[in-house]
C-alpha cells in the first residue's frame, strides 16, 4: 500500500495527486498566511507608504512640472526614504521617482516634481 499523505494544514488524509500538500483551498490559503504573515504586514506597510508618497506628489504636481519647497512635503508628511527607483542624469542630477511620480532636489530647500510620461 501507498504511504498516505497527510494535509500539512490539518492532518486530514490528502486525496489526489501524488504531489498535493493540502487537502483543498482553504487549508492552503490558511497555511500560507501563517507562513507569510510578518513579510505581507511588512510589505503591506511599505506599500501603504509608498502609495501615499504617490498620492502626495500627484497631487502637488498636476502639471507634470512644478516646483515646492521641502516644508510643503514635510506638512503633507511626505517620506523622503521610501522610492521606487532613481535615476541619475549624466550632469549627475539623481532624481528619486515613486512609480511615475518623481522629485529632484534644488537648491535652497526647493524640490522639482516630475512626472515620467
Amino acid at each position: 500500500m501507498k504511504d498516505q499523505k497527510t494535509c500539512l494544514e490539518c492532518g486530514e488524509r490528502i486525496q489526489g495527486r501524488s504531489d498535493k500538500k493540502f487537502c483543498g483551498d482553504y487549508c492552503r490559503n490558511a497555511y500560507n498566511n501563517k507562513v507569510n504573515a510578518d513579510s505581507k504586514n511588512l510589505i503591506r506597510n511599505t506599500n501603504n507608504r509608498l502609495r501615499k508618497n504617490y498620492r502626495i506628489l500627484s497631487e502637488l504636481n498636476r502639471t507634470g512640472k512644478t516646483k515646492v519647497v521641502k516644508s510643503t512635503l514635510n506638512n503633507h508628511n511626505f517620506d523622503f526614504s521610501l522610492f521606487t527607483s532613481v535615476y541619475t542624469t549624466k550632469t549627475g542630477n539623481v532624481y528619486y521617482y515613486v512609480y511615475d511620480q518623481g522629485y529632484l532636489e534644488l537648491d535652497n530647500d526647493f524640490f522639482l516634481l516630475i512626472k515620467r510620461e
